[in-house]
């Protein structure tokens, strides 16, 4: 890959959540972001280059295991996901004229954010972003764990909420489930933020 310019070989974080953080990130202005599933590094991109014109600093954690080798049926070499994630995010802090600290954790979401949590970072986080694993059983563990890691007045945004396994039709390989469940156990503590029919965003009030 061009190390002088980013590279990715899909536009999903363009279909389903660039133009949404346009348009609340510029004003909500989080210092400390955490995503769960970073792949390619598109989201991280985006929120290096957006935060550096509103901040002076500000720090991103991504968790992604970069393993596995199949979406939806297709193969793919994770190992060249990774190298991508890691060059284009270089590139883009290179970039930037801002103080970034980007934090990688290399691991499956439910031990990074449990070491997160035996780190002392609970309500440490303004902004986090969900988009791991799609089989509910991961979904609702990442929503459980990633509330108590936020903020009051913090922000959880749920990918792919409509998404669904191609050939399956057991609602447990799909999140709505456990975003449906996650936000109905969670309702005294959480106010729904109006978004797309894809995505889900919700707001920690207490």
């Amino acid at each position: 890959m061009n190390s002088n310019k980013l590279e990715f070989t899909n536009n999903w974080f363009d279909i389903n959540a660039k133009i949404i953080w346009e348009n609340f990130l510029p004003q909500f202005k989080p210092k400390k972001v955490l995503e769960i599933g970073s792949y390619e590094g598109a989201s991280t991109c985006f929120l290096i280059k957006l935060l550096s014109s509103c901040l002076d600093e500000f720090e991103i954690h991504s968790i992604d295991p970069w393993q596995g080798s199949k979406y939806n049926g297709r193969e793919i070499d994770m190992s060249l996901v990774e190298t991508r994630f890691r060059k284009n995010t270089s590139y883009q802090i290179n970039n930037s004229k801002k103080n970034v600290n980007l934090v990688i954790h290399k691991s499956y979401s439910i031990n990074a954010l449990s070491k997160l949590i035996v780190e002392k970072k609970s309500g440490y986080f303004d902004f986090i972003y969900i988009d791991g694993s799609h089989m509910a059983i991961d979904v609702i563990s990442d929503a459980v764990l990633s509330f108590e890691l936020l903020r009051i007045g913090g922000i959880i945004g749920f990918d792919d909420y409509l998404w669904k396994l191609q050939g399956s039709n057991n609602i447990v390989t799909n999140p709505k489930i456990a975003i449906d469940s996650f936000t109905n156990i969670f309702s005294n503590r959480i106010k729904i933020l109006r978004g797309p029919n894809h995505q889900q965003y919700i707001q920690k009030i207490n």
